[in-house]
């Protein structure tokens, strides 16, 4: 038999809920909101679309869903999107829960959507392959050469991953006087895209000059500097050439180099890219659009560098020709001093040369001599002409062609003879070539 409770008891419970505070739905549905969106800042969700509605607003609304549960999701216009979604589709979306007030439900605000599953991904890649391609981001015309003998090497991976490893090593062997910047990124997962596209422009960001750096900051031969996000583009040379990639992996592992955010990263980076993304078979949007494309991490180091036993191929041959040309040199040199050193022929040497001298000095005195008689009759051919010109000029050779002139009795010369009547003269002369007469004008 169940025993009953006291009358203190009922009392008791009786005040407890007297003194309780009630909840407005307001002030529930608040709280409600307070706990979901503070616990839920950023999640991971698999499920199916259903219900998809492509908004004129350019907003996207669907039902994220599995066999058991679902949940409404949006995702604005503002953010990315590379492929169509529609109803059916697996998708794996990143964003954060959020409350709706007025119908009291809660939504995902999804930050990043990508396919799950094979035959979606390689859907999408299709379609952003297509649009990329048509955009010409992958045509070689635009691609530059790597540099040959790089300073400084920049890479763009996960610094726990097996690809950073391999690379290391190979430069390690083939051009231990590399400089390596390492900038880590995420290179799986939803998101990590952003990190990598980042990590492209962070590079970008490092003035291009020549200031001066000491090989404590920079020399990383036998592990690579690590930092974190707070990498600064101030503290490090600009690279003069990008390995950005991972090492192999499913479809699904390798997808943050099929997303276009990396690939425009990529076409606008100002430093070339190798890209160096899983295995041989492995192709991704991101070896498309690189100026270089490895089939492995260790393939892009090689890619990168000149193997040391070139470098010192190029020094051998070099040395060897800086012998040569001092050896000859040297043997000229000494020739010359064992000639000069026998006096016979010494004094024959001074003789040709003081005879090469000579034969200078009348070949310089014949050209000015050449020079002075060619002035000279220049001058009197100049002469001559002139002469002929005044002697054109005389009065008398004037009269020598027939014409006479009127002079008056003092021998002045009278152009008109209208000057002499008006005088009061009567009397003038007629000047001819050959003599005089005088003349009587009534």
């Amino acid at each position: 038999m169940m025993k009953q409770p006291s009358a203190g008891f009922i009392e008791s419970e009786r005040g407890r809920e007297e003194s309780e505070a009630t909840l407005s739905v307001t002030g529930l549905t608040k709280a409600i909101r307070s706990l979901l969106e503070g616990s839920f800042t950023d999640v991971v969700v698999e499920g199916e679309i259903s219900n998809f509605i492509d908004h004129r607003s350019g907003h996207r609304y669907w039902t994220l869903k599995d066999s058991e549960a679902q949940i409404s999701s949006v995702f604005w216009k503002s953010r990315p999107l590379n492929f169509q979604l529609k109803d059916g589709m697996k998708v794996v979306c990143r964003g954060r829960l959020t409350v709706y007030p007025p119908r009291g439900n809660y939504q995902l605000d999804v930050f990043q959507v990508r396919p799950s599953g094979i035959g979606e991904l390689q859907r999408a890649y299709e379609e952003l392959y297509a649009k990329l391609s048509a955009e010409g981001l992958f045509e070689e015309s635009r691609k530059r050469p790597i540099p040959r003998f790089p300073r400084t090497i920049g890479i763009v991976t996960s610094e726990n991953g097996a690809a950073l490893h391999d690379i290391l090593t190979c430069l390690r062997r083939r051009y231990p006087v590399v400089n390596v910047i390492l900038r880590p990124a995420a290179v799986q997962g939803v998101g990590a895209e952003l990190e990598i596209a980042r990590a492209i422009q962070e590079f970008n960001l490092i003035p291009n000059d020549e200031r001066g750096v000491t090989n404590d900051e920079l020399r990383m031969t036998n592990e690579a500097q690590t930092h974190n996000s707070s990498f600064s583009t101030r503290n490090y040379p600009r690279p003069d050439v990008l390995i950005v990639g991972r090492g192999g992996g499913s479809l699904e592992d390798l997808w943050c180099f099929n997303e276009e955010a990396v690939a425009r990263a990529i076409f606008a980076s100002k430093i070339p890219v190798i890209s160096a993304v899983g295995h041989e078979v492995d192709l991704t949007i991101a070896d498309f659009v690189a100026d270089l494309r490895a089939p492995t991490p260790t393939a892009a180091a090689e890619l990168a560098t000149p193997h040391r036993r070139e470098l010192e191929n190029i020094i051998d041959g070099s040395t060897s020709a800086i012998m040569r040309t001092v050896s000859h040199e040297l043997a000229m040199r000494r020739q010359e001093v064992e000639t000069l050193s026998d006096p016979a022929t010494l004094l024959a040497s001074m003789k040709a040369t003081i005879g090469d001298r000579k034969n200078d000095v009348d070949r310089m005195t014949s050209q000015v001599s050449r020079a002075m008689r060619h002035g000279v009759e220049r001058f009197r051919l100049q002469l001559e002409r002139d002469t002929a010109k005044l002697s054109a000029m005389n009065p008398d050779r004037v009269l020598d062609r027939g014409f006479t002139a009127l002079e008056s009795a003092d021998g002045e010369i009278i152009p008109r003879l209208e000057k002499l009547l008006s005088a009061g003269e009567k009397n003038g002369i007629l000047v001819f070539a050959d003599g005089r007469i005088t003349v009587r004008f009534d």
